[in-house]
């Protein structure tokens, strides 16, 4: 099989990540389409129907969170071997992977079950909302099977270089979400209404599709017993920050919906449609993201440290460059932006003012979300751990809160504010960094 990654030591590092983030922004671009006709769909099945799914968002974003991290950690692992030529070695960790894939799915359907009137029931005081969230959220949560698997199968394919498999299969699995979407909501040939529920299916149908697609070139030989446990616990402790990262997202999402919903249900689905839209515009620096974690942990592994920081301002100029779009749309036509999924005009008169706050924090967002990634591609784990929780724990939802007591407006400051901070300790943490004694890998997880 041909080493697509043997490059990555010499190659120009834009090049690299021109060649491999198109693949995993059409990938994302795709699932970005589908999260917004999902969402359109259900607004126009029901007002209820849109609230749900902007209180569930942060379940599915602890989903997520578990799933891609647990498969992060299994490419970061993977990256650093074939780096150091042991092929074999990263096999082994790639079919580990599958083993704590099921295990982490398992573990998560079953408490999302028992939890999920808990939840709806504290995040809203409408009864029919409430019962929405229970079944969106339950099916969506239960059977997500097939977000598990694909996640580890399509990291373990990055790992090797193999950026198209991955983005074939987002696309297949948003095809059939957006094929499903509309005909089991509304009903369609003899196949009755299901509203809400019909959304879940279909978004749980892409997952099992795309998963299919990657587990053929995804899935290896689960090696001897006796290292499970020890390759678990690796994957865990390497994929952790990315797993903190994004569950600390479900948190402070959590936290601001609550701080929201103190004012209107109408801002709760406010700040929903404003996560729907971001997705769309966060495409470059997702794939930035997903793009420079193996191509650092390469270079880091073979000490190739100049490498490494080209890698990481080469992908910050280029978020800044796209992102700059997502800040013109967001100030320049956040109306017609709330309208593709609402009419509600108490709704659009609270998003449009939202939405140019937050606009106007997407190129510091750039550095806040890029640097925990560089640290855990190289193995500072504490490093991008505390970034993290500098971001959604110290600063969001404190901030959100002490915002909000001056009113709804002044609530949405806490976007800029926010992520200008992270940016700020993040460089701080990158200085220091650099002068520690990196090369030779004693300071790693510092």
């Amino acid at each position: 099989m041909e080493d697509k990654t043997a490059n990555w030591g010499t190659e120009k590092i834009s090049k690299i990540l021109f060649r491999l983030a198109p693949p995993v922004m059409l990938a994302q671009l795709i699932q970005a389409l589908y999260n917004i006709i999902d969402s359109f769909f259900v607004g126009r099945y029901s007002d209820a129907g849109l609230t749900a799914l902007s209180i569930i968002y942060p379940m599915q974003l602890l989903m997520i969170a578990i799933a891609v991290g647990s498969g992060v950690g299994v490419n970061t692992i993977m990256a650093a071997k074939l780096g150091a030529g042991k092929k074999e070695e990263a096999d082994g960790y790639a079919g580990v992977g599958t083993v704590l894939a099921l295990f982490l799915w398992a573990v998560f359907a079953l408490i999302s079950w028992l939890i999920m009137p808990a939840y709806a029931n504290m995040s809203t005081d409408s009864a029919q909302v409430a019962e929405e969230v229970i079944v969106y959220g339950r099916i969506v949560c239960v059977f997500s099977i097939g977000l598990f698997l694909e996640s580890c199968w399509t990291k373990v394919l990055q790992a090797d270089g193999n950026m198209k498999t991955p983005m074939a299969a987002q696309i297949a699995g948003a095809a059939v979400n957006i094929l499903l979407d509309p005909i089991l909501i509304f009903g369609f040939a003899g196949i009755p209404s299901t509203g809400i529920a019909g959304a879940a299916i279909a978004t749980v149908a892409g997952q099992a599709v795309a998963a299919l697609i990657v587990m053929k070139k995804g899935l290896r030989r689960v090696p001897k017993k006796n290292v499970i446990v020890h390759h678990a616990g690796s994957i865990i402790r390497f994929g952790l920050p990315n797993i903190l990262m994004q569950s600390a997202y479900t948190f402070y999402i959590l936290g601001l919906n609550l701080i929201l919903a103190t004012f209107s249900d109408q801002a709760v689905t406010a700040l929903g449609l404003y996560y729907k839209w971001q997705t769309f515009f966060f495409i470059p620096l997702g794939a930035m993201q997903t793009c420079i974690v193996p191509v650092i942990s390469y270079n880091f592994a073979r000490k190739s440290i100049d490498r490494c920081r080209k890698t990481l301002f080469t992908s910050v100029c280029f978020g800044w460059i796209l992102m700059a779009v997502g800040t013109l749309c967001f100030l320049l036509i956040p109306s017609q932006m709330l309208r593709v999924f609402t009419q509600d005009e108490r709704v659009i008169q609270i998003g449009r003012v939202g939405f140019r706050f937050v606009g106007v924090s997407f190129l510091p967002m750039v550095t806040s979300l890029i640097f925990p990634v560089f640290f855990q591609a190289v193995g500072a784990g504490l490093k991008s751990s505390l970034l993290t929780v500098v971001r959604t724990v110290v600063l969001f939802v404190p901030l959100g809160y002490l915002f909000s007591r001056f009113g709804l407006t002044w609530f949405w400051l806490t976007f800029p504010v926010t992520e200008v901070l992270t940016s700020l300790v993040g460089v701080f943490f990158y200085r220091r960094f650099l002068r520690g004694n990196y090369a030779s890998g004693e300071k790693c997880g510092a």
